[in-house]
């Protein structure tokens, strides 16, 4: 029986990252980083409020910190991927953070420069706000288009291409001072189940993962990547039989013997969520946590549940007290823990200056024009050519907002038009007088019409010149192409039509029947749904190309 000392208990604190509700300094933030000294804070999209708001935040974790008697500061990470999971980017609630292009959208320009550009613009605005660590960038090859919750969020289906644009964004992040970490090793892209909901069993052998999914870490780590986050699914044909459900967080098999000894990662390994139910409904987060240390992390993350939190480091507690966690192993892994800090968490001077307002707005004002020319660039046609628009008014058919994944949902968000897509019908309005925005649902039964409201918007007066057609994943959200199907009889001969694949490309891939021009946008935010607009009205040419292999079914 080991008996822990404050310095232990002080040593165990630097191996988790905890997140916590609210604008402000929490109590219960407080209390994780006085009582169990805590090391590392994540920031959620719930705590931020504009970059001037971060920053004092971020100043009092710090400040409170130090008054705890912590030797170094805390390592205060975000998930800042850009596109579609942005924690630190402006909202149509809030503005704070420049919105810039995410993976598959930055793939599209065919420009790695470009990925990094956006990277480093966006780690610039990060660190004055005194953010230091950032879950980025996404190193899975999206193989599966089914995944439920990559997509997007990968930058294609080659894995050397792959690497090109994540060793591109790493460089961009470590350039502006703020801490990359790869995600999820060693590779979330083929599969269609979601980790946050279940656990994905992904049956590929040692060489396939090498040819396929380790291409991109591998990469990254000859290019000295700083940390490197492991991700919550199985691989029972690489682990062996009596460790084939064991998510890959919790894996030694993974997480010490083939990322540390197999391909020599010499930096801070940090896992992901541990409330995904991935690794809950079988061990609980508590339990996770310890497993997780034992296989190897050195930091493991609970993002939400203070009880989860404070009962993980308690279970912790006890394991190193029955020796069934190595307290030697533990401040082995503490070195690199404080080498990162040592690289990027700056001084405690530094940590608690005042914000540089100034230099915020200088940064801020390139990056507007980085983020337009990036967006820009990355709009691509998916099918064509694209019609000739006369004039006239343009109707817009957006789909009821329906779940993509827990990584990008907006749970704050009911409005079944959803905000990005009230955007793209300003973004025509302002182009194109008289734009109508109609809201499209799931026919009720396949022998039921498109709805009156509908029917009535295409017969106005004033015939529609043009119909955007939007869809959003509609590989996977089939009734999305059978409603166009129903409408298709019904759309004046005069009438030019685009789709706009507003999430993922594959939207057209199972219908071989649909015949319009599509554009895509590779994401759903206002700016590249602006993009879009411009390129589908002619405003400018689309430049961008389709990062995966694309055929019909």
């Amino acid at each position: 029986m080991v008996a822990l000392t404050d310095a232990d208990k002080r040593e165990i604190g630097q191996h988790f990252v905890f997140g916590f509700h609210g604008h402000e300094i929490s109590e219960n933030a407080k209390t994780l980083i006085r009582d169990y000294h805590v090391g590392n804070i994540i920031l959620m999209k719930r705590n931020v409020q504009s970059i001037k708001q971060v920053h004092g935040l971020v100043k009092s974790l710090q400040q409170f910190a130090k008054d705890c008697g912590h030797t170094r500061p805390l390592m205060i990470g975000i998930d800042q991927e850009n596109g579609l999971v942005s924690a630190f980017s402006s909202t149509h609630r809030y503005t704070a953070g420049t919105q810039f292009p995410g993976a598959m959208a930055l793939a599209a320009t065919g420009d790695p420069g470009i990925a990094k550009l956006c990277s480093l613009g966006t780690a610039r605005e990060m660190k004055l706000a005194g953010i230091n660590w950032a879950y980025s960038p996404v190193a899975d090859v999206n193989s599966d288009h089914r995944n439920p919750v990559i997509g997007v969020r990968s930058f294609g289906d080659d894995p050397r291409e792959v690497a090109k644009y994540a060793i591109a964004v790493s460089s961009g992040l470590a350039q502006g001072g703020v801490a990359p970490s790869a995600k999820h090793f060693p590779g979330h892209g083929d599969t269609h189940v979601d980790s946050h909901l279940a656990l994905p069993v992904i049956k590929k052998s040692d060489s396939e993962l090498h040819e396929t999914e380790l291409v991109p870490f591998r990469a990254l780590i000859e290019a000295g990547i700083a940390t490197i986050m492991t991700g919550h699914m199985a691989l029972p044909l690489v682990v062996g039989e009596a460790d084939s459900e064991t998510p890959c967080s919790c894996s030694r098999t993974v997480t010490t013997e083939l990322l540390r000894d197999r391909l020599g990662f010499k930096g801070v390994v940090v896992t992901d969520c541990l409330e995904m139910d991935a690794v809950a409904a079988k061990y609980t987060s508590q339990k996770g946590a310890v497993l997780s240390l034992q296989a190897g992390a050195d930091v493991v993350m609970i993002c939400h549940t203070m009880e989860l939190q404070r009962g993980a480091i308690e279970e912790t507690y006890r394991a190193v007290e029955q020796e069934a966690l190595s307290l030697v192993a533990l401040r082995e892994s503490g070195t690199r823990v404080d080498e990162l800090k040592a690289r990027f968490a700056g001084t405690w001077e530094s940590v608690v200056a005042e914000l540089d307002e100034r230099r915020l707005a200088e940064i801020v004002e390139v990056n507007g024009k980085l983020s337009e020319r990036a967006y820009g660039a990355s709009t691509c046609v998916i099918q064509g050519p694209l019609p000739e628009v006369g004039p006239g008014p343009v109707l817009v058919l957006t789909p009821e907002t329906e779940s993509v994944n827990k990584a990008v949902d907006d749970d704050t968000e009911k409005n079944t038009a959803g905000p990005p897509y009230i955007s793209l019908t300003g973004s025509v309005q302002t182009r194109r007088k008289g734009a109508v925005h109609v809201v499209y649902s799931p026919l009720p039964g396949p022998e039921e019409d498109v709805p009156a409201e509908v029917l009535r918007a295409l017969r106005q007066a004033e015939c529609p010149a043009l119909l955007i057609f939007v869809t959003r994943n509609a590989d996977r959200s089939a009734w999305q192409t059978t409603y166009l199907r129903k409408l298709r009889k019904h759309i004046p001969e005069e009438t030019a039509v685009v789709v706009l694949a507003s999430c993922g490309p594959y939207d057209l891939v199972d219908a071989r029947d649909v015949e319009y021009a599509c554009v895509g946008s590779f994401e759903y935010t206002p700016a590249a749904l602006d993009g879009a607009a411009a390129v589908i009205l002619g405003e400018r040419a689309a430049r961008g190309r389709v990062p995966v292999r694309w055929s019909r079914g």
